[in-house]
């Protein structure tokens, strides 16, 4: 396999065959894509669903913003912009997520540990190295689920104090503590099942091509769900919380998605087998956290949690899906493969 080595400051960067050929797959598909989404508009509006167009148009939109920071990052020498760019979408996210959930004057202090201490810790931690894991891994678990409450309750305001806690808790959880699960792949030792002389094989690909494949899964995962469930779409698995995901579009998003895990598993450290019961775990996981978030909108009677990202609505619309699959694809990853 082709190897290209970057030198800067002191810092190599190994960016691999793999994650080129992968990266020049998903252009080739969003270019693609985007010569639909300008054919349909050119069609009449008696022949096509007005709605569901703008809604693919939309999500290519943010798909080409999303490669292209995803593609800048990578870039760079070393894993530490890569690293910056999930701190500052955590940082973003959980703006999004507080500014939903109504807070009192008490929580304020509580909230400035939360965005300028835990929140940047978390991700200095992360990149520093798979050698801080024990670290990193219990940082905002323990320590931050326990400094909340002992924090707003020295604010002396005990009015909501356990939904007004358990609100922080649950934005650092989801936001910054789940999602830099991702980048923290960049620094996995990793390994293949295949054997010799007793001895596992060490994958020669760069973890780039992991975490790109990753993104990638789980993005084609909510878009072949939204699309199954408008072309054969039934059964609606929760209509209180989101009328568009069906059990119809649950399953027949999964399986397509397990069989581009399958074919992709030549960017992975998996074999096709393995890539495609990884695929599965992130789609399931990834369809967890849309559900949740989505429930979380409907109890504070909105309908997206911003509008940074154009066509979009706001960051955590977007990474809803990468935030409840990063940490459970991280581990399993890690167990199996490093």
């Amino acid at each position: 396999m082709l190897d290209v080595t970057l030198l800067a400051a002191g810092q190599y960067w190994l960016f691999d065959q793999s994650t080129v050929i992968l990266m020049g797959v998903v252009m080739v598909l969003l270019a693609a894509a985007t010569l639909v989404s300008h054919l349909l508009q050119r069609q009449p509006e008696s022949a096509i669903n007005i709605a569901l167009v703008r809604s693919f148009n939309a999500r290519v939109r943010a798909w080409w913003l999303m490669c292209a920071i995803l593609v800048f990052a990578f870039l760079f020498p070393g894993r530490t912009v890569t690293v910056v760019l999930f701190g500052l979408l955590s940082f973003m996210a959980l703006r999004e997520f507080i500014t939903l959930t109504p807070t009192r004057l008490g929580d304020h202090r509580a909230l400035f540990w939360v965005f300028f201490a835990f929140t940047p810790a978390q991700y200095i931690l992360v990149g520093m190295g798979s050698e801080w894991y024990g670290f990193y891994s219990i940082l905002i678990p323990v320590y931050a689920f326990l400094f909340i409450p002992a924090r707003v309750a020295i604010a002396g305001d005990y009015k909501r104090f356990l939904e007004r806690v358990a609100k922080i808790q649950a934005g650092l959880l989801i936001c910054v503590y789940a999602l830099s699960h991702a980048p923290a792949l960049l620094d996995l030792e990793l390994v293949t099942t295949k054997m010799i002389d007793n001895r596992r094989v060490p994958w020669n690909g760069g973890n780039a091509s992991l975490l790109f494949y990753f993104v990638l899964i789980v993005q084609l995962s909510d878009l072949l769900q939204y699309l199954w469930g408008h072309l054969i779409g039934k059964r609606v698995i929760s209509p209180n919380i989101n009328a568009s995901k069906t059990w119809e579009g649950f399953a027949g998003g999964v399986a397509c998605t397990m069989l581009v895990g399958a074919a992709l598993w030549w960017a992975t450290p998996f074999q096709p087998w393995e890539s495609a019961c990884m695929a599965l775990v992130i789609s399931v996981m990834g369809f967890a956290g849309s559900i949740t978030m989505s429930a979380i909108k409907r109890d504070r009677g909105v309908q997206d949690y911003g509008t940074l990202v154009q066509g979009h609505a706001g960051v955590l619309d977007r990474i809803d899906s990468l935030c409840f699959a990063a940490p459970v694809f991280y581990h399993l990853t890690r167990h199996f493969f490093t």
